[in-house]
């Protein structure tokens, strides 16, 4: 650590830059950092000192987005890119993420619920970034909101635009195990009443064996309902689903329709034929009235433009780069801060993309200690 502390502070900037690591780095609590500077390098620091030392790391990394940090998001850019937003109590934050290189590039915190005039805005700033370094954009990837087609189109034209296929089969596996439920509800219905007591005729037993089976076949259809969404199925596993789906075949359409469905998405073939796939998929299901009132997620326009990427073998069918930052960012609402304000929500986020800057250094700062340890303990 360094012995030479700030002008009016008790601590050395090495106390100050430790603490602040500890937070943005490892995503420790104040308490918890605090009490980790005592337990490792005996320096009891308050954890609202180590709070103000974060924010005021934060005001430093916020004024670097837009000079160093960009020139690295953007010295290795793919031309894709994944565009999201996250909704973070009254604010909602608009991130662009390099969907190769996992590289977020710019964000926004709004201090409202976005509108179109607000993506376009945050796109053609975007765009200007690239015009300045001469770069190209080749594709993009976003959810199933509403929010990006005319902004998009409004700002670069006719681009390949990737509905996430996560959200999409998301939203169909919801509606398939909705269908499932709502059959499962119906054959509990048809449970027949038993008297009070034990049966004592043969015709009560064989009513009472009856009601046992319905309500057997009710239970291994809750227990196994999983078995009706799940990619890919064992043996063993389409032995059960044959067994708990007899005599019900709109259950096995179910799951042929989700065998059919993930079919879709298989990039050995070409938007073309994938789209033929889905209009026969969609022909059968209007045939089965009662799976094809539930399955109306099927005709969505999202889903073909879920299919956009298979013309295209480097551009990414799922938005799952902008989701990591926002998985930690919602780990680090846990853990670190839960007073929000737009200020501190742009300074979290620009310590969070500084960190994610300095990654190869650490790393290789990691190999190296790694390496010379063994050659000194020889």
């Amino acid at each position: 650590m360094s012995s030479l502390a700030p002008p009016g502070s008790h601590y050395t900037q090495g106390v100050i830059d430790l603490a602040v690591r500890l937070v943005a780095e490892d995503g420790l609590p104040y308490r918890t950092a605090s009490w980790s500077l005592w337990r490792d390098d005996r320096v009891f620091v308050p954890f609202a000192t180590i709070q103000n030392w974060v924010e005021a790391g934060g005001k430093k990394a916020e004024k670097r987005i837009d000079a160093d940090y960009l020139d690295w998001a953007l010295d290795d850019f793919s031309g894709y890119i994944a565009a999201d937003a996250l909704y973070d109590g009254p604010y909602c934050v608009l991130s662009i993420v390099d969907n190769r290189t996992f590289r977020r590039i710019t964000y926004k915190v709004l201090n409202h619920d976005p509108t179109h005039a607000d993506i376009e805005c945050f796109f053609r700033r975007f765009q200007s970034l690239l015009k300045q370094r001469g770069l190209e954009l080749k594709g993009i990837t976003t959810d199933g909101s509403n929010l990006y087609p005319e902004p998009l189109s409004t700002v670069f034209g006719d681009l390949p635009h990737q509905v996430c296929e996560f959200h999409i089969i998301k939203e169909l596996t919801k509606a398939v195990l909705r269908a499932v439920a709502r059959i499962r509800k119906e054959l509990a219905a048809t449970k027949p009443g038993l008297g009070r007591g034990r049966p004592s005729s043969g015709a009560a037993r064989k009513v009472a064996q009856h009601r046992k089976r319905i309500g057997q076949k009710v239970g291994d259809l809750f227990e196994h309902r999983h078995l009706f969404v799940r990619h890919d199925l064992t043996r063993t596993q389409r032995r059960t689903i044959h067994r708990i789906t007899r005599g019900r075949p709109e259950l096995r359409t179910l799951r042929d329709i989700m065998d059919e469905v993930y079919r879709l998405f298989d990039r050995r073939c070409r938007t073309d034929t994938a789209l033929e796939k889905l209009a026969n998929l969609r022909r059968r299901v209007r045939r089965f009235k009662k799976v094809g009132k539930t399955l109306q997620k099927l005709f969505s326009p999202n889903l073909e433009k879920s299919l956009t990427f298979l013309d295209d073998r480097l551009l990414p069918s799922t938005s799952n780069a902008v989701e990591r930052g926002y998985r930690r960012h919602r780990k680090m609402q846990k853990n670190v801060y839960r007073v929000r304000t737009q200020r501190n929500i742009n300074r979290r986020i620009a310590l969070d993309m500084q960190r994610e800057e300095r990654t190869q250094q650490r790393a290789e700062t990691t190999h190296a200690l790694h390496a010379y340890r063994p050659r000194k303990a020889a």
